[in-house]
């Protein structure tokens, strides 16, 4: 039976692409945070394909490369050189040559589409493959209905309605032209009949190419049905061949992804200016201001408020995170931490529950404990700081000496002095405190006071303290909403 036929997909990814006037080959251009041929492989995702081969051509090793870096979604996945791009019939043809397709008899079907097609939806190409079995046909082609579609191949019907041939608009007649239904260049075949119909064909075309739609009407012709499959949405069937088109399917599948986090319980107060990658995981309750870029790996927890007019990228952020007008790069921000405004966090911090990193405070491979607040103008670099530390505006942490890097770790409930240099590699104990402008280049005991340049020592210091909050929660309330947030 037709529907019990196995399924398999060649994506066409051999093109130079020489309108996008670039080094990088046209497929492995990023859309939403994933190359374009990333995007295409997605669409498979609702088929049980036993095998996807992917043609390459134009940078090949480079294409190969990225496509076994992408996700799978079930099947074999492999690649295959086309030497010469000669067309989408000589690349097709290269695919079933290879050891994949093994057998020209099987009977089973096969998807074909272009590799520079992002906005291909899942559920069309399944809807492609249901009428093509229901149908028995021997191929069909998914087409769309545009008001302009100069450039494109048209689709000729028969008087029975059935697809007769495809031309394209630059072998076109005036009244083929005048044609609205398109090909968008994606197929499913019978195998076993498509083989023999790409030796059939020539390439006596304007382009002096090898077509694949010239199969449709040797097909047709030898007396095959070949059906059509009208998606509902022209927009998928746009591919992508220079800068612009490049950016009009990005701001689509930007629209469709921040629609799908709405539905999903994400609020964003403007839309139109919220830029999430296709890999990120948002959770419900999620707020996001105007100016917001989520890219690559992002995770966002529940109850969290980003931006306005923050990047963040490659990071996992806990429940209840703010990052107000922030960067936060390769980072791990645990519950109830805030970031901001214009704080720079890059690869490798980590905040642990209820910690700060305020106003202009960059950070780089720093670990910041629980409670501890940096509250602004400061740079904690190749550092570990304790739980409820205070590190005041203007510490540095001197982490390179001209030609390494070291570390400094800072303990608990210790209190920095503004304007103070702390000269890795450095250890500063527990609940010590470092004057403002001391420069410390030897270890702090516990508990004592650092001061001077360089620093010198007093063991056993008293730090000023505030008083012990009340029980009462109603009399704590009121404390800390007259409060600072945090001490210099």
């Amino acid at each position: 039976m037709a529907s019990e036929r196995p399924i398999n997909a060649i994506v066409l990814a051999a093109g130079e692409g020489t309108r996008m006037r670039s080094t990088t080959p046209k497929v492995l251009h990023r859309i939403c945070g994933k190359p374009m041929v990333g995007h295409v492989l997605d669409s498979l995702s609702e088929l049980a394909l036993e095998h996807v081969v992917v043609v390459v051509g134009h940078g090949a090793a480079e294409v190969s490369a990225a496509v076994h870096e992408l996700p799978r979604h079930g099947g074999t996945l492999d690649t295959v050189v086309q030497p010469q791009q000669r067309g989408t019939g000589d690349a097709v043809n290269v695919a079933l040559a290879s050891p994949t397709f093994d057998d020209d008899d099987a009977d089973d079907d096969v998807i074909v589409l272009a590799g520079d097609q992002p906005l291909l939806r899942a559920e069309t190409l399944a809807a492609l493959v249901r009428a093509h079995r229901e149908h028995d046909a021997a191929a069909t082609v998914l087409t769309a209905v545009l008001d302009d579609a100069t450039g494109l191949g048209r689709i000729v019907r028969g008087r029975d309605g059935r697809v007769e041939r495809i031309v394209e608009h630059a072998d076109a007649s005036d009244e083929e032209r005048a044609i609205t239904e398109i090909n968008t260049s994606i197929y499913c075949f019978r195998r076993n009949l498509l083989a023999p119909a790409l030796r059939r064909i020539t390439p006596s075309n304007a382009q002096g190419e090898y077509y694949l739609t010239d199969a449709i009407e040797v097909l047709r012709a030898a007396g095959h049905r070949v059906v059509a499959s009208v998606t509902d949405d022209p927009a998928e069937a746009l591919g992508v061949n220079d800068r612009s088109q490049l950016a009009a399917a990005e701001g689509v599948l930007r629209d469709r992804i921040n629609l799908a986090w709405m539905r999903a319980g994400v609020s964003m107060v403007d839309p139109s200016r919220t830029y999430i990658d296709a890999t990120v995981r948002l959770s419900p309750d999620v707020r996001i201001l105007p100016g917001v870029f989520l890219e690559g790996s992002t995770v966002v927890g529940t109850g969290s408020v980003l931006g306005p007019d923050s990047r963040v990228c490659n990071s996992s952020l806990g429940e209840r995170v703010v990052v107000e007008h922030s960067i936060v790069h390769d980072s791990v921000l645990a519950d109830d931490t805030a970031v901001g405004p214009f704080a720079h966090l890059r690869a490798g911090t980590q905040l642990a529950a209820d910690a700060r990193v305020g106003a202009f405070v960059e950070t780089k491979q720093a670990s910041i404990g629980t409670g501890t607040k940096v509250p602004h103008l400061a740079y904690i670099g190749d550092a570990e700081v304790g739980a409820q530390a205070n590190i005041a505006c203007g510490t540095i942490t001197a982490n390179y000496d001209g030609a390494n890097k070291h570390r400094t770790v800072i303990g608990a409930d210790v209190h920095t002095g503004c304007n103070s240099v702390l000269v890795a590699p450095v250890t500063i104990g527990d609940g010590a405190t470092i004057a403002s402008g001391a420069i410390v280049t030897h270890d702090v005991p516990v508990g004592a006071l650092a001061k001077g340049v360089p620093a010198r020592f007093t063991e056993g210091f008293d730090r000023p303290r505030k008083p012990a909050r009340d029980a009462n929660p109603s009399s704590d309330r009121a404390q800390s909403e007259s409060a600072p947030a945090e001490e210099n």
